[in-house]
């Protein structure tokens, strides 16, 4: 299933931190390009693009270990300029493969607006990041030993999705099917996140013990999914005016008539 845009509460504001984490994606995407060829996009491994990932990827027994890698096969330097706990934050902006970048953009772009709107351009971009780093610990906490890089925004946006099912449980999210047809479905954002999650958990689980041979870091999605569940779960307990047109306010479904009572009793 994939997110193609999402209904529901109109931005009061431009979303440029999410413009900017797409573009910043984007742009190393562009430079993975270079190091590792055009067949980089296909799935295809190179030198210039394993070097990169051990070097900018995170790597959990380096952090265990407190010893970073400088070399593999015949002398190939693989130190990495940035100290191994930096790699927590570089690792959020480099994507394996066209697929795997293609699909957590639709995820930033479709959930990322709207939450970015409700918490401020500035706390969007702390909550993204310490979305990110949680969910990179996760990973870590899963298997410490791992020698395998790890890679991708999805743990990121993992904290964004998590935050949208509890604030904007009702909106409705345009999807792409694909399983024997292929077809566009309007769900609810609670029932496609939940779904979401729930195959990330079982996956997760099946995955214990054999991480190093498994292409996807569920763990870290569990992670961030979780850590957004909390932010949004603090945020409902201090429910706020959201922006909108001044003449109405946001019941969940849409704008409606301001509430009018009469000596503290409500009379619409």
């Amino acid at each position: 299933m994939l997110p193609i845009s999402d209904g529901g509460r109109p931005r009061g504001t431009v979303p440029v931190v999410n413009f900017a984490l797409l573009g910043l994606n984007t742009l190393v995407f562009l430079y993975e390009i270079g190091v590792g060829g055009f067949g980089f996009l296909f799935g295809a491994d190179s030198l210039g693009s394993s070097v990169f990932f051990l070097k900018f990827g995170f790597i959990p027994a380096e952090l265990s270990s407190g010893e970073p890698y400088r070399t593999v096969g015949p002398g190939i330097d693989i130190a990495s300029p940035i100290p191994t706990w930096a790699t927590i934050l570089s690792s959020m902006f480099i994507h394996g493969g066209l697929m795997h970048f293609i699909g957590n953009m639709l995820f930033l772009w479709v959930f990322g607006d709207n939450i970015e709107d409700t918490f401020g351009h500035v706390r969007y971009l702390v909550f993204y990041l310490v979305s990110g780093v949680l969910a990179t610990l996760s990973h870590f906490a899963i298997d410490i030993s791992s020698q395998t890089p790890l890679v991708g925004a999805s743990g990121a946006i993992s904290g964004v999705m998590g935050a949208y099912l509890l604030i904007y449980p009702n909106n409705r999210i345009r999807t792409l099917i694909i399983y024997f047809i292929i077809t566009v479905v309007n769900l609810r954002a609670a029932w496609l996140l939940l779904i979401w999650i729930g195959l990330q958990t079982v996956q997760g689980l099946l995955s214990i013990g054999v991480s190093d041979q498994v292409s996807t870091a569920f763990f870290a999605h569990i992670g961030g999914f979780v850590v957004g569940v909390a932010v949004g779960a603090v945020y409902k307990m201090f429910p706020r005016r959201p922006s909108g047109p001044a003449a109405g306010y946001w019941d969940g479904d849409g704008y409606g008539r301001e509430p009018q009572y009469w000596r503290g009793r409500r009379i619409d």
